[in-house]
This record gives structure tokens, C-alpha cells and sequence, in this order.
């Protein structure tokens, strides 16, 4: 990879994320690259391209995080580092990866590098994804108790991750199919979820 974008990725775009929610924090985002990245060898991609299209997928959130696909998208496709490391068109698919990568996006992504991000982005790991659902609620919804916490995140998962939920898979590795279905049998059994937060929040 390019030295000057690599450190300009490393040193100043990731570790913004550190000042972000504990779902969209630093964590995440090496996550998702790292995810991308696994899941891009098997394709004839630009790997320079994936890596950035990961590591700015969710920087718009502090612009609100309902549009923030969007927001992510503006801000690589203006950023001056990433306009003298790729051409006009480069550009364009990055900045179209990151406003599909959203799992509410009801089209699928308009490339193969839209795949990809929001395959990598949906980390269907099931300890993960509730301690993620459990954060957001703390942070967006704090005047919530623990009871209505737990149903708050019972509904979303339900929602999102239960049979006909919005989230798609449009790759479907086996990483991500084995846990969306892990989910879905503990979504199936209230009492065996619960104990599972209990585990995940320790």
C-alpha cells in the first residue's frame, strides 16, 4: 500500500473513531477493515481502495447517525489525501461503497466494493452484536431501566437479525450465514437470550 495513505489511514482517519460510541469506536473500525480485507482477497479488487473504503465508512457519525452513511461518503470523496492517491472514477466507487454499506439500505450495493463493506461491516458475531445493541441504548437512550433496555434490544434484533429482518447479506461467507443463524435460534428463546446479555456485559 502507498506509504503516505497508509500512514494518513493510521495516523489521523482511524484513530478518530476512538472519540465515537462504543458501537461505532476504534474497535469497530479495525474490525470491519480487517473483515473487508479477509473478504476481498478471494475477489480481483483494488485492495488500496477496499482499505479506505472500510476506514471511512462510519466517520460521518458525529454528523447524526441516521444519514451517516452519506456524511461518511462526502467526506472521502472531497478528502484531499484520497484525491491525489485515486482517479475521479476511484473516487466515485469509494464514495458510493460507503453510502451503500447500510444494512437499512433496502437496494443492494451498486458494486462489488459495496458488497464487500457491507458484508464486512455486518460482523455477525453473536457476543458482538448484543454488547453493540446493549451500548447504543445506553448511550442514545439512557433514561431507559434495565428491563426496558433489554426490550428495546430484544425489538431491534428482532427487527434487524430476526427471520425476514431487514439486514441482507449479498455475499454470504460462511462466517457471516453461521452467525445470523446462531442469532436467530437465541432471538427464538427469550430466557437463553437473557442469560447471554448477562454473559456478554459481565
Amino acid at each position: 500500500m502507498n506509504r503516505k495513505l497508509k500512514d494518513y489511514l493510521e495516523q489521523i482517519i482511524i484513530p478518530t473513531y476512538r472519540n465515537y460510541d462504543k458501537g461505532h469506536d476504534e474497535a469497530h473500525v479495525l474490525k470491519v477493515i480487517a473483515n473487508s480485507m479477509e473478504i476481498a482477497k478471494d475477489y480481483d479488487v483494488n485492495m488500496e481502495m477496499v482499505y479506505v473504503i472500510a476506514a471511512f465508512h462510519d466517520l460521518g457519525i458525529p454528523f447524526g447517525r441516521k444519514d451517516h452513511h452519506l456524511s461518511s461518503a462526502v467526506l472521502a470523496y472531497y478528502d484531499h489525501v484520497l484525491n491525489e492517491c485515486f482517479s475521479p472514477q476511484q473516487l466515485l466507487i469509494i464514495k458510493e461503497a460507503i453510502e451503500d454499506h447500510r444494512a437499512s439500505n433496502t437496494t443492494q450495493p451498486r458494486s462489488l466494493y459495496g458488497k464487500i463493506i457491507a458484508e464486512a461491516d455486518r460482523d455477525l458475531e453473536v457476543d458482538t452484536i448484543l454488547y453493540r445493541t446493549w451500548q447504543y441504548g445506553l448511550t442514545h437512550n439512557p433514561h431507559l431501566d434495565e428491563k426496558e433496555q433489554y426490550l428495546r434490544c430484544y425489538n431491534h434484533l428482532v427487527e434487524k437479525y430476526g427471520e425476514g429482518g431487514y439486514l441482507k447479506l449479498y455475499l454470504e461467507t460462511e462466517k457471516n450465514k453461521a452467525g445470523l443463524e446462531a442469532l436467530r435460534s437465541l432471538l427464538k428463546d427469550p430466557d437463553a437470550l437473557k442469560e447471554r446479555f448477562k454473559k456478554v456485559l459481565k
